[in-house]
């Protein structure tokens, strides 16, 4: 019988270890701007609404997609959820000069991030591109993804009213 209380107390402990390191915030890492300032990741906020981090490249294609899905309809998701969406570029320094041509021709009306050295990638394991993430209104990573389908913004645009609701995502 003890052992069984024993084995118990541990299989509660380690569940409760493991819901707690779920909710990560993201790290504070330094990044640029499309005009060359600093900004670091612990400036990322969106007064308690839901925030989308998106690690693309101008190389990629299905990055590139997704983020053109997802501006069709931004302006309507902001309506409805009040997300903020970071589209952090991984081109290296040799090829980040190609980011601002891209995103000035696309319109985009997202904050565009450079992380040259995949600083910030490496710092939340972002083996490849794209990479989705949404945090809720504590900062914490609620959601990810690391690949694009057609059509799958609807599931991003579902993740996200549930988060601006504060609801759990499952």
């Amino acid at each position: 019988m003890k052992k069984f209380i024993v084995l118990s107390f541990l299989f509660l402990a380690v569940q409760a270890g493991f819901a707690q390191q779920k909710l990560q915030k993201i790290p504070a890492v330094d990044l640029k701007t499309m005009d060359g300032k600093a900004f670091n990741t612990r400036s990322i906020a969106n007064d308690g609404k839901p925030i989308i981090i998106s690690f693309w490249a101008t190389w990629c294609g299905p990055c590139k997609k997704e983020l053109n899905g997802i501006a069709e309809n931004f302006d309507v998701w902001v309506k409805q959820t009040g997300v903020k969406l970071y589209a952090v570029s991984i081109d290296d320094t040799r090829n980040s000069g190609k980011v601002a041509p891209y995103v000035n021709g696309q319109g985009w009306d997202y904050t565009v991030l450079l992380d040259e050295n995949s600083d910030f990638k490496r710092a939340l394991n972002v083996n490849n591109v794209p990479h989705t993430f949404v945090l809720n209104a504590n900062g914490e990573i609620v959601w990810q993804n690391n690949n694009y389908t057609e059509g799958s913004e609807a599931k991003l645009l579902e993740i996200l009213k549930k988060v601006a609701k504060g609801e759990k995502i499952e």
